[in-house]
């Protein structure tokens, strides 16, 4: 709805008295109004001098009245309650990161969806505080991310907001959407503890205290490169991070090991929770991985990679580019155990 539509219902029904009123008003002869009109709305602003003085009093509260009521409407579209389409290059994400970005499936099938059935929820943004004409968002990273990516504008409310009331905006949001991880959870505490007091983090993340000491202590003892390798692990839940917070203090040089086996070529093709488990898994059995090979056709095709440990052999197929071969495979394997029990 326009602006225009918004204030051409502001004039409050005329009583009786007031179309008496007004019929003598009409008699006399009109002079051009020497108020500006509020918003370009002639309709909200009577000009004073054409009103005998007897309705002076009586202008002047209506004139009031209407005043307020403008202003009432006003304070609505400051506080962001009016949907408006921007252009998403003036668009600046969060000064506090909260997402870790993947080009997922997930992340695919959401710009589809976009794309298809346009943008649903609109984002929260703010003026910016260091741009002329530009905005910051509050939440709702994603669907920036697709629109820029769609190249359409994108739905935002627009508020005025302190750096304060955004990250706990964007914090309680994200806990109310549940699309975070544990992980993304963290680093976004973590970032918060440079400019925010606990108290506001805790208000941010819906969390209590030991929650956030515990948050703050995985990242503390997990490396941000590490965690940058894994990605944002769905699926993986505190439990598991602070396991694996607690294997990387328990040794020297294990944090280094672990993004090394993080980096390999074979485990950073995989999804973001299978690389968490490989490293997990490597920390658990006290040793990691010593030996991966290639497995490659006679015409030098590359078509899967085998990790050996002491305890296990990991057979690794990129889904992306053989996903017939991967499912050939998951579907062979129990014919394959079954003739190797016939020919023990």
């Amino acid at each position: 709805m326009s602006r225009k539509q918004i204030f051409a219902n502001l004039t409050p029904p005329v009583t009786d008295v007031e179309k008496a009123q007004a019929s003598v008003q009409d008699a006399l002869p009109r002079r051009a109004s020497r108020i500006r009109p509020l918003l370009g709305s002639p309709d909200l602003v009577v000009d004073g001098d054409r009103s005998p003085v007897g309705a002076l009093g009586q202008s002047l509260g209506e004139l009031s009245e209407r005043t307020r009521r403008a202003d009432e409407i006003e304070e609505k579209l400051r506080a962001g309650q009016t949907v408006v389409e921007i252009d998403p290059a003036t668009v600046d994400p969060s000064f506090v990161p909260d997402r870790m970005f993947s080009e997922d499936d997930a992340f695919r099938s959401f710009v589809e969806s976009i794309r298809e059935q346009g943008q649903q929820v609109p984002i929260l943004v703010r003026p910016h505080p260091e741009k002329v004409d530009a905005y910051q968002v509050a939440f709702g990273h994603r669907r920036l991310r697709a629109a820029q990516e769609l190249k359409i504008p994108v739905k935002a409310i627009v508020r005025d907001l302190t750096d304060q009331e955004l990250v706990v905006a964007q914090g309680q949001e994200n806990n109310d959407r549940q699309d975070l991880s544990y992980i993304e959870k963290v680093r976004f505490a973590q970032k918060l503890t440079e400019r925010f007091s606990r108290d506001v983090i805790m208000s941010a993340l819906g969390v209590y205290k030991s929650d956030l000491s515990n948050m703050l202590a995985v990242a503390a003892k997990i490396p941000t490169e590490l965690v940058e390798a894994i990605g944002p692990a769905h699926g993986i839940g505190r439990r598991n991070w602070m396991a694996l917070a607690e294997a990387m203090a328990a040794g020297k040089g294990r944090a280094q090991k672990a993004l090394s086996i993080a980096s390999k070529p074979e485990v950073a093709m995989l999804a973001s929770k299978e690389r968490f488990e490989v490293v997990a898994q490597a920390l658990s059995e006290k040793t990691f991985a010593r030996d991966t090979s290639k497995v490659v056709l006679p015409s030098g095709q590359e078509i899967a990679h085998l990790a050996h440990t002491k305890q296990r052999v990991t057979l690794m197929i990129d889904r992306r580019t053989s996903p017939d071969f991967a499912e050939f495979v998951m579907n062979e394997l129990p014919r394959l155990y079954a003739d190797h029990l016939k020919s023990r």
